[in-house]
């Protein structure tokens, strides 16, 4: 616990546990709630509300994979309603992949990109149904990246062998430690530009809404919602996966 003093009304005057408060009055909530204990091997772990928030997205892609896969199956020779949206979605993501990987991309890592985009574009977006985030969890956005680059590393080994370590050693072997860091700040990099941006919109759209008078949280916040959740979701979900096919891409071409 931090605690820190300010006289001055409307300041922050203490952070404790889960919420920061203002003037005594107001409290501002934009963090990870723990919910459930349990005890595992000893130790008190806990379910929290970016449990809770993940489980329901994965649920609902799930639903929404199970209902698409049965239209399709059904399919009628001229589409349209849901199996019209399914197949527009199939294609533009089978163009979105190949256009980024070429042949590499478009059979073998189409459903992952799409699983992963689909994923954080709905993780992002969550906060217009009043859930928290879980891409504002670093957590989430960090393993997320592991799983990206254990995918990098492995299309390094599987296409370049030997060259995947001896490239390291490239141009003069006394780069050897920044080309080594490079291949390790990968991780960083993917995570916390999604963390980062995901995180201030959270904090930003709290905040509106506990500083500002009832009145103006009516309507003004759809604009906000609008970019922070919608726009800046979505283009955080398409720099992750484009991201993520361009260095796949460059360990094959390599």
């Amino acid at each position: 616990m931090v605690n820190m003093a300010a006289n001055a009304p409307g300041l922050l005057t203490g952070i404790g546990g889960m919420q920061v408060v203002l003037s005594g009055e107001k409290t501002v909530d934009f963090f990870i709630h723990e919910l459930v204990p349990i005890n595992f091997f000893g130790q008190t772990v806990y379910i929290t509300t970016t449990h809770v928030c993940e489980l329901i997205i994965i649920v609902g892609i799930i639903i929404f994979a199970l209902v698409a896969r049965h239209k399709i199956m059904h399919a009628e020779e001229i589409p349209r309603g849901f199996q019209n949206v399914v197949e527009l979605l199939v294609e533009t993501l089978e163009k979105y992949v190949h256009g980024t990987m070429g042949k590499h991309g478009t059979k073998v890592y189409v459903n992952y990109v799409g699983t992963i985009m689909l994923f954080i574009l709905l993780c992002n977006i969550s906060g217009l149904i009043g859930l928290r985030a879980p891409t504002a969890d670093y957590e989430v956005t960090l393993c997320l990246a592991v799983i990206s680059v254990v995918m990098i590393q492995y299309n390094n080994v599987k296409w370049n062998k030997f060259g995947a370590i001896t490239n390291l050693f490239q141009p003069i072997p006394l780069l050897f430690p920044i080309n080594l860091i490079g291949e390790v700040a990968t991780v960083v990099s993917l995570s916390l530009r999604l963390f980062g941006n995901v995180m201030a919109g959270t904090v930003m759209i709290s905040l509106y809404y506990t500083l500002m008078p009832v009145f103006a949280t009516i309507g003004i916040p759809a604009a906000l919602h609008a970019y922070l959740d919608v726009f800046s979701g979505a283009i955080q979900a398409y720099v992750f996966t484009m991201l993520t096919m361009v260095f796949i891409t460059n360990k094959i071409e390599g």
